[in-house]
């Protein structure tokens, strides 16, 4: 096994353990018809606890499964885990991520670093102890919108055409891919994920229950997300063995067949053409207790 996979097992095994004697619930999306919803964003960094200050001053909640630093935010977990990486996002086919808060000004006067930009009114960037980039949108963006493709309907994709209720919610996950791959990667989670395609502004999009996943095509693609800061991303799924089983029918291929642990909590790992790591969970969803 290697040492990501047995990282993978010890989070695994985390969770089979976590103590029934405090309450809280993961605050994940609603799966959309296929089962799938976001789930997680998966760091390697080499100071944890600088790293969990950082996404807590964002507006996350620190909790603990079993041994791992997890931060919860509505639609997606921060896992944090000690390790080395080849680098950020910034390199990488996952270019970055992005949440939508209510104010950037908000989190200046908190004392938080927010790079703004200036010919995009409402959009900024923090950034990670360790150089990683997050995106931000609050109320005065105006590039947040989605629209859906001719002839598709999804009511809960309509949530990024309003204000949001929370202070910070997850919003996209935006790949860089070799041009003219945008609209077959949009095709590929839509037919791997359910996902809704549509146009984010300007990029061509697939939504999500909790995330949108954004593709613009670049000279120069990312490099895959194995082996670096945010080494993968997590889809809970419902039902996830006969998801497998569906994706294999289809010929997906999986870095690591699906398995189950025996607290119940489940899971599996596969490529997407560009390089994006993906690990599928069941259980997330389902975590009844964790420490804070």
């Amino acid at each position: 096994m290697t040492q990501t996979g047995r990282v993978r097992w010890v989070v695994m095994a985390a969770v089979a353990l976590i103590s029934s004697s405090t309450a809280a619930q993961a605050q994940l999306s609603q799966p959309n018809a296929a089962g799938v919803a976001m789930g997680h964003l998966h760091y390697h960094v080499r100071d944890v606890d600088a790293n969990k200050r950082f996404w807590v001053a964002l507006g996350g909640v620190p909790v603990t499964i079993g041994t791992t630093d997890v931060i919860r935010f509505p639609d997606v977990f921060v896992v944090l885990t000690k390790g080395e990486s080849s680098g950020g996002t910034a390199g990488s086919v996952v270019n970055h991520v992005a949440f939508r808060v209510q104010s950037l000004a908000k989190l200046q006067a908190a004392g938080l670093n927010v790079q703004l930009l200036e010919q995009f009114p409402g959009v900024g960037s923090v950034t990670s102890p360790e150089g990683e980039r997050v995106e931000l949108f609050d109320a005065t963006a105006t590039n947040t919108m989605f629209t859906l493709d001719p002839g598709q309907t999804d009511p809960g994709a309509d949530r990024h055409n309003h204000p949001i209720t929370a202070p910070i919610i997850a919003y996209h996950i935006h790949l860089y891919l070799p041009e003219g791959s945008e609209a077959k990667a949009k095709e590929w989670y839509a037919k791997t994920f359910g996902a809704v395609p549509g146009v984010r502004w300007r990029y061509p999009a697939a939504d999500l229950p909790g995330i949108n996943m954004n593709f613009s095509g670049q000279p120069q693609p990312g490099v895959p997300t194995r082996g670096r800061m945010l080494d993968h991303i997590g889809f809970e799924v419902s039902n996830l063995q006969a998801f497998c089983r569906k994706l294999e029918t289809a010929g997906v291929k999986f870095d690591e067949p699906y398995s189950k642990a025996p607290s119940g909590f489940a899971h599996a790992m596969l490529t997407d053409p560009w390089g994006t790591s993906i690990e599928l969970t069941e259980g997330f969803n389902e975590t009844k207790n964790v420490k804070r």
